[in-house]
């Protein structure tokens, strides 16, 4: 029986054109929404304008990947008040003063803080860590330290591994990157050896820098043993309505029993090493002794609690924070900065030691991205008088980085500042020793991510061995350095230039 109304090929066609119309009208008006969110939000955080109108145009430009790569990569700091990480910070602060109050052998605060506080005798480092007194209020400089420095993973790894050996209570690991090699597996051997034996270990990782042991399986194998704890840190969770992706952890710390503590750039990984490929890249690691292990001690069980809900009690106890008495002469003071409260706080250090110097400059790092003030304090540093060398690798690992860093040496080349690429091996080593006073050490890069993304821990150094080694070792990577010159760098080919220039353009949007 046919249907009383037969179909309207007329009418299909306007129904079809007015759903159409419909989907789109909808479309558009989420993107505009959420174009007008991403505006929102970037004058809310009081981005650097470049920053923000690049992420403006690319929100405007790109109808739902814009929105999604801002909300991946776009956001860099999120409001204290609303965000976890700092409430669990100042719970478990709360805790810790709390537990000061009630038990006198965790008198972390009163015992080392009060202690051990101590200042610089040379003027230019009294004033020097003045300065730095307001920026790091909750880190005072510390005496009685010993810091001594490893190059490379072929110093570093096996003081590390004699410290595991020799463990008796507790080991505390955080890294960045561990990799399913024979290195990776040789630390996850040794450590699950000891907690077998009966010592309590934990280990933090940073998730993304240990995607191929995360993918891999590898770490997974070591979670069935006893006193083994392995945690992985992310901020990007669906589940949690986290999406920071971009945000990570870039601290290494190992503390051992309380009383010994390695920091510094070196991660988990074979490279780290000499092979069979080439030599191992260059970086430097530090093992200390003293207060200031205390320090890293709780920079490490602040973050474990962040991501653990751990009982702070247990973190807390007496045995992860034993009477530390004095054993060098090395003054110290922790630097901890992430996307937080802490946002500035390593961006403010670095312009503030630069500024400050009178005579002479030596930095190493592996990506030269700095923000305009850091870029401004060296150029400015130089045109003064100062002896200004910057050493960077002259084969970057990040071939993005490395332009984007390549572009900016024609305005330090100009204002007299010295610049090194080095020769392979790659150079991951950071460093900054200034008027052979200072030496500024740990993870952080001179580039965005390290000063405003990432979570990062530097150590300030006032000791002349430590300094004369790190002077030493910078020296080293000068002499197997080619030094660019203004004139043949200004003359490079137009083709270079663009090249660096738009990989320099990108890099306000982080």
């Amino acid at each position: 029986m046919p249907p009383p109304y037969p179909p309207n090929p007329t009418w299909l066609v306007h129904s079809a054109v007015i759903s159409a119309w419909g989907w789109w009208s909808l479309g558009t008006a989420m993107h505009v929404l959420a174009f007008l969110m991403i505006c929102l939000h970037c004058l809310k955080m009081r981005r650097e304008a470049t920053s923000a109108l690049l992420w403006m145009f690319i929100a405007w430009s790109f109808p739902l990947v814009g929105p999604i790569l801002y909300l991946c990569f776009g956001i860099y700091r999120v409001p204290d008040r609303g965000w976890r990480k700092h409430q669990r910070n100042q719970e478990f602060l709360a805790h810790r003063q709390a537990w000061e109050e009630e038990t006198l052998p965790l008198a972390y605060w009163r015992a080392v803080h009060e202690s051990r506080v101590a200042e610089p005798e040379d003027p230019f480092a009294h004033d020097l860590n003045h300065a730095m007194d307001t920026i790091l209020d909750e880190y005072p400089l510390l005496g009685g330290n010993e810091v001594r420095l490893l190059i490379n993973g072929t110093e570093a790894y096996p003081a590390m591994f004699d410290a595991i050996a020799a463990a008796r209570h507790h080991i505390h690991f955080q890294t960045f990157m561990i990799c399913n090699d024979e290195v990776g597996r040789a630390f996850l051997e040794a450590l699950a050896a000891k907690a077998s034996a009966g010592v309590r270990v934990r280990l933090l990782y940073d998730r993304f820098g240990s995607t191929h042991a995360v993918l891999t399986g590898l770490l997974r194998r070591y979670r069935s043993v006893p006193n083994f704890e392995l945690v992985g840190w992310t901020q990007a969770n669906l589940i949690k309505r986290q999406f920071q992706v971009n945000l990570r952890n870039h601290r290494k710390i190992m503390v051992v029993d309380g009383r010994a503590a390695f920091a510094g750039g070196i991660n988990v990984h074979r490279e780290n090493t000499d092979t069979e490929k080439g030599p191992a890249i260059r970086d430097y690691h530090f093992a200390l002794r003293g207060p200031i292990v205390q320090e890293l001690q709780y920079s490490f069980l602040r973050d474990w609690y962040f991501m653990t809900d751990a009982d702070p009690e247990a973190l807390l106890h007496a045995d992860h924070f034993p009477e530390v008495p004095p054993v060098g002469r090395a003054l110290v003071r922790l630097i901890n900065s992430g996307p937080t409260s802490e946002l500035e706080t390593i961006e403010d250090v670095f312009f503030t030691c630069v500024t400050s110097a009178q005579r002479q400059i030596l930095a190493v790092t592996p990506y030269f991205v700095p923000t305009p003030d850091i870029l401004r304090a060296f150029r400015t540093a130089a045109l003064r008088g100062v002896d200004v060398r910057l050493t960077v690798p002259r084969v970057n690992n990040h071939v993005y980085a490395g332009l984007a860093g390549r572009a900016l040496y024609g305005d330090l080349l100009a204002a007299g500042v010295r610049v090194f690429e080095r020769n392979p091996p790659f150079m991951h080593a950071k460093a900054l020793v200034v008027d052979d006073v200072l030496a500024l050490v740990g993870t952080a890069n001179i580039d965005v991510r390290s000063l405003r993304l990432n979570y990062e821990t530097n150590l300030a150094v006032y000791d002349a061995g430590l300094v004369t080694a790190l002077k030493r070792a910078i020296l080293d990577e000068i002499a197997c350095s080619v030094e660019l010159d203004y004139g043949t760098w200004s003359t490079r080919p137009l083709r270079r230039r663009l090249i660096e220039n738009f990989c320099a353009l990108m890099t306000p949007i982080l």
